[in-house]
């Protein structure tokens, strides 16, 4: 049998995180996806599949401020900018969901900087 490949083994690290997390519109989830260039978050209401608000290092205000995505400062950017688009549309608290990635490096930046911009999880 053929050993699970890093991708699988995050997915299911993700199913079992998600078994127990779920974004309600008073307490919306914020979904955290990591790739090897870049990062991107989104506020999602599961309730009502819906997704609130969403910002990525491939968004133009966030490249323009950044050099590279893949990177500590470019997370901790993402995550400042999340807290703003959510404080906007009224969201003050949401249920963080790591994705399967381990809360370290860039992902732990991101949700320190949509703490410092005000969000509450």
């Amino acid at each position: 049998m053929a050993k699970a490949t890093r991708k699988e083994q995050r997915l299911k690290r993700h199913a079992r995180v998600r078994k127990n997390l779920f974004g309600t519109p008073e307490k919306p989830r914020l979904s955290v996806f990591r790739s090897n260039a870049n990062i991107s978050c989104q506020i999602i209401d599961d309730v009502n599949h819906v997704t609130l608000a969403a910002a990525s290092t491939l968004d133009a205000d966030i490249k323009a401020e950044v050099a590279y995505g893949g990177n500590k400062e470019a997370a901790k950017k993402v995550g400042e900018a999340i807290a703003k688009k959510a404080l906007a549309k009224g969201i003050e608290t949401v249920a963080f969901d790591r994705g399967g990635f381990i809360y370290h490096g860039r992902v732990k930046e991101l949700a320190e900087g949509a703490r410092e911009g005000g969000l509450k999880f």
